[in-house]
C-alpha cells in the first residue's frame, strides 16, 4: 500500500482524487494546511507528497522529507518555481508535475475575462440586480478588428490566439520560440515585444514565471503601451508589477485588466477571507477600480482539468509503487 500525503487540499481534490484512485493501492493522507519546512514532518510513513501552487518545498523542507522516508514529491499543477529542484535531486528525491491539464479551462477563461470586462457584464449583473436598467457607462468595444498581442505562445497562448481569430481580431504573438506554420495557418505575426505592446489593443499573458519573465509589463512596458489597451493576465502573477500597473491605472492609460493570478496572491487566493480585514494594500487599491476585475486562480477550475490533474497524479504515483517508468513530459528531475 503506498501511503500519500496531500497537502493545501480542498474538498474538490479529495473528492477528484478519490474517483482517480479507484480500486489503486494507494492510501491517502489529506492536509488542509500547507507544505512547509515546519509542517513537512507529517509526511512521516508516506512515501510520496502531493502539492500545490503555494506550497513551499524548499531545501529545508526537502531535507525534512527526506528524512522521513519520501521518495516521490508530486505536483498536481504545471508551475513548479516553489520547489528547490537542485535539492531534490542531491537528496534523491523525485519529482513529477501535471503540464498541461486543461489548455482549453484556461484559455477558454482568458476570453470570457476579455468579454466579461470590455462588455462590463458583472457591473451590469450588479446593476440589474438593484433593478437599475440604465445602460450609462456600459459600452464597449467589437473585438472584431482590434489588434491582440499574445505573450507566449504555447499550448494556451496559440488556444487563445485561435479564439481570437474567430473574432475576426488580427493577432500578433511574441514568443522566443516561433512555430511559423502554425502562426501561417490562423494569419497570425510573430513580432518583437516592443511592437506587440506598441500595436496591440489587447494583451493576454500566457508565460511561465521565469527570470526573463519577472516583472515583464513594469513601467517602462506600460509606457510602450496604446492608451486604453486591455490587459488580461491568467499566467503568473509575478509577471506584472503590480506597483507599475496601479500607476498605469489611476493615469487612465489603460482601459481595464482582467487578472485571475496577482503577485502577491499566496494565502489570499483559494481562500474565504470575507469575514476579514483585507491587509494587501495593492490587492486593495486594485478592487477600488471599476475597470478591474478580478478572479482568484479559477481558469483550470472545470471538470475536465480537475480529472486530469488526478488522473496524471495518481498514474505517476501508481509508477512509484510499481517500479515503472513515470508519465512522459511529467518528469521534473
Amino acid at each position: 500500500m503506498l501511503k500519500v500525503a496531500v497537502y493545501d487540499t480542498k474538498p474538490y481534490d479529495r473528492q477528484y482524487f478519490e474517483e482517480a484512485c479507484g480500486s489503486k493501492n494507494i492510501k491517502w493522507q489529506f492536509f488542509d494546511f500547507r507544505l512547509t519546512e515546519t509542517s513537512a514532518v507529517t509526511a512521516a510513513g508516506a512515501q510520496a507528497v502531493c502539492i500545490f501552487v503555494n506550497d513551499k518545498a524548499n531545501r529545508s523542507c526537502l531535507e525534512t522529507l527526506a528524512e522521513v522516508g519520501v521518495k516521490l514529491i508530486t505536483l498536481r499543477c504545471a508551475g513548479y518555481n516553489n520547489i528547490d529542484l537542485k535539492a531534490a535531486k542531491e537528496l534523491n528525491l523525485r519529482v513529477t508535475r501535471v503540464p498541461a491539464y486543461s489548455p482549453h479551462a484556461v484559455a477558454e477563461h482568458t476570453i470570457g475575462l476579455l468579454l466579461a470586462l470590455n462588455r462590463k457584464i458583472f457591473r451590469a449583473y450588479n446593476r440589474v440586480r438593484d433593478l437599475n436598467f440604465s445602460l450609462k457607462g456600459l459600452i464597449g468595444f467589437d473585438v472584431c478588428g482590434k489588434t491582440a498581442g499574445i505573450i507566449g505562445a504555447g499550448k494556451i497562448g496559440k488556444l487563445v490566439a485561435k479564439i481570437l481569430r474567430g473574432f475576426d481580431a488580427k493577432v500578433l504573438v511574441y514568443d522566443p520560440v516561433q512555430d511559423l506554420e502554425w502562426a501561417n495557418s490562423y494569419g497570425i505575426d510573430y513580432v518583437d515585444l516592443s511592437v506587440l505592446l506598441k500595436k496591440s489593443d489587447i494583451i493576454s499573458l500566457h508565460v511561465p514565471l521565469i527570470t526573463e519573465t519577472f516583472h515583464m509589463l513594469d513601467d517602462q512596458a506600460f509606457d510602450l503601451m496604446k492608451p486604453g489597451v486591455f490587459i488580461i493576465n491568467t499566467s503568473r502573477g509575478k509577471v506584472i508589477n503590480t506597483a507599475s500597473l496601479i500607476k498605469a491605472l489611476k493615469s487612465s492609460r489603460i482601459g481595464g485588466v482582467a487578472l485571475d493570478t496577482y503577485e502577491e496572491e499566496e494565502g489570499i487566493f483559494f481562500e474565504d477571507l470575507s469575514d476579514q480585514i483585507l491587509l494587501d494594500d495593492e490587492l486593495s487599491r486594485l478592487l477600488t477600480f471599476p475597470n478591474v476585475l478580478i478572479t482568484a486562480h479559477q481558469g483550470f477550475f472545470t471538470h475536465e482539468a480537475l480529472c486530469e490533474i488526478a488522473k496524471i497524479s495518481v498514474a505517476n504515483l501508481e509508477a512509484l509503487s510499481l517500479k515503472t517508468p513515470f508519465l512522459p513530459g511529467t518528469i521534473l528531475n
